[in-house]
This record gives structure tokens, C-alpha cells and sequence, in this order.
């Protein structure tokens, strides 16, 4: 078993520690929220006071943190993990959905500091993380790649590996676009079956078990039914931030999105209305709200069911 440094311990977060506590690996976890990280000390992890703390004698290194901002900070902040003093020939996973850009700087940096890099997001949600059957999207060396295996194999069930650094953050991030669309297309979808009359719940059997069934529509059209935005499975800032990197990464390669670039405004006008920290199905509920917000047309007023 190996020694592993951890940078963040949030609802995703959490449930990997778990799982390699579980495995036998000894952990140390450090999160800004210090309550969080103790939260994990019951399950065997030692909280480390800062980011270089947590990965001193490291043979891994894990990173699952909010967004580029976050990243930067534990890894290049005042006692960040760059500064660290992990073991030789030590591996890095960067976990978190970054944008492709900043994982290839954060791979230089890491880099000249002797540390290996792999980018690894993961899909799942906290359910396949509580439960180690995450699929991992791996960027990096395929040598180091295989290496990260006794933790890989214990946070994931399936490691795919989509080519050289930052490959496995631009895959994420078209699918959390496309996570967006479906997530827009649905509550839109929704608010005109409200307006057309239909019955609600005819209408959420018939979606759920349907041509557009897809896994996120049957998670959230029951949430987005039931008004169940306060038990957060996705937080809609999360959502909104990745939709904005999707769309910003496909800016950089001249890549319209023009399904992608609505879903994200949809989602951001949210945020700017200040459902952040609700789940990403108050959409729905707060639909139109959003629709003025991003500057759609709209047909007028209403809340879907």
C-alpha cells in the first residue's frame, strides 16, 4: 500500500478517501474548509495542515478541487503541493475539471519540480465516487498512466485514456457541455409540456422511459418534478463553470457550440441569481428566470412542473 497526498475534500472528494482508506492506502488530506478534511479522520486520514503538508513522503498525489482558481492555489499558492517534499519518482493525478490550458501549464510546473503528471477527471457523480466505479479520463504518458494504477483502480472501475496531457480534461469538458444542453433541453422541454397542458407526471414517466431517456434526464426530470434542488447531487455553479470551460475551450479551436454557449448562459444567469449552491435541477423551477437572465427570447411567463 502507498502513501497518498489529497487536495480537497468535498462531496467527491470524500468518497475517493474513502475508497483508498479502504484499500489499505494511508491518506493525507488537506482542504481549505479544514472542518471537511476532519470529517475523513474517522475513516484513517490525517489532516494536513497545507497543501505541501499533505503530500510530504507521498507516492501519489490526488487532486479533486472546484475549478482552475482552486487548482492553482493548492498546487502553486503560499505551501502548495509544488513545494511539497513527496517521494522519489512520485505520480500525480489532477483530478479535478480543469481547462485544458491550465493542466498543461500546471504539467511545465510540475514538471521542472520533478513531479509526474497525469490530468484524470473523473465522471460518475458522488455516488460512483462513494462506490470506487468512477470512469476516469486520463490525459498524460501512457507509461506514468499505468504506474497510477493502485489508485486508479480503487477510485474507477474503467480508465480511459484519451491522449497526451490535458486530452483527458478536454473530453470532460465536452461531456459536461453536452451534460449542459441536455440539462436546458429539458427543463425547456418541460415548461412548453406545462404550457401545452400535459399532465406532469404522464409527462416524467414518458421522458424517463423514452427515445430521450438518457441517465442525466432520468436523474434530474424526477428532481425537476419534486422541486428537490436542496439535496445536491450537482450544484449548478459546478455546472455553470464547467459549461463556460467547454465553451471557452471550443472558442480556442474555432469550434461553434452554439447549443453549448445557450445552455451555458442559461446556467450562468442562475448562478447570477444566485442559486450557485442549489442543485443544477432548479433550472426547472427557475427557468424563465434564467432565460431573461442569459438574454434568450422567451414565449412568456410560467414555471414548468
Amino acid at each position: 500500500m502507498a502513501r497518498v497526498g489529497f487536495l480537497g475534500a468535498g462531496l467527491m472528494a470524500a468518497g475517493m478517501v474513502r475508497r483508498l482508506l479502504a484499500a489499505g492506502h494511508e491518506v493525507s488530506v488537506y482542504n481549505r474548509t479544514a472542518a471537511r478534511a476532519r470529517a475523513l479522520v474517522s475513516a484513517g486520514a490525517r489532516v494536513a495542515a497545507t497543501p505541501a503538508d499533505a503530500v510530504a513522503d507521498a507516492r501519489f498525489v490526488v487532486a479533486m478541487v472546484g475549478d482552475d482558481q482552486s487548482s492553482r492555489t493548492v498546487w502553486c499558492g503560499p505551501d502548495g503541493a509544488l513545494q511539497g517534499a513527496w517521494s522519489a519518482g512520485a505520480i500525480a493525478m489532477e483530478c479535478s475539471t480543469l481547462s485544458p490550458a491550465w493542466i498543461r501549464e500546471l504539467g511545465n510546473q510540475a514538471g521542472a519540480a520533478g513531479l509526474a503528471l497525469l490530468d484524470c477527471p473523473v465522471t460518475g457523480g458522488p455516488d460512483g465516487a462513494a462506490e470506487g466505479s468512477l470512469t476516469v479520463l486520463a490525459g498524460g504518458d501512457a507509461t506514468t498512466l499505468e504506474a497510477a494504477g493502485p489508485v486508479l483502480e480503487v477510485i474507477g472501475r474503467r480508465v480511459l485514456h484519451f491522449g497526451p496531457l490535458g486530452a483527458g480534461a478536454s473530453y470532460k469538458l465536452v461531456v459536461n457541455l453536452m451534460g449542459s444542453v441536455q440539462a436546458a433541453a429539458l427543463a425547456e422541454g418541460l415548461a412548453l409540456a406545462q404550457r401545452a397542458g400535459l399532465d406532469a407526471d404522464t409527462v416524467i414517466a414518458a421522458l424517463t422511459e423514452g427515445a430521450v431517456a438518457s441517465p442525466l434526464v432520468r436523474y434530474l426530470a424526477p428532481r425537476m418534478r419534486a422541486g428537490d434542488h436542496d439535496n445536491v447531487y450537482f450544484a449548478t455553479r459546478w455546472r455553470a463553470k464547467d459549461a463556460a470551460y467547454g465553451v471557452e475551450l471550443a472558442r480556442s479551436l474555432d469550434a461553434p457550440v452554439p447549443t453549448g454557449a445557450i445552455a451555458a448562459a442559461l446556467f450562468a444567469a442562475l448562478v447570477e441569481a444566485g442559486c450557485g449552491d442549489r442543485n443544477e435541477s432548479i433550472l426547472a423551477e427557475r427557468f424563465d428566470t434564467a432565460v431573461r437572465g442569459a438574454g434568450c427570447a422567451s414565449t412568456g411567463e410560467g414555471e414548468p412542473p
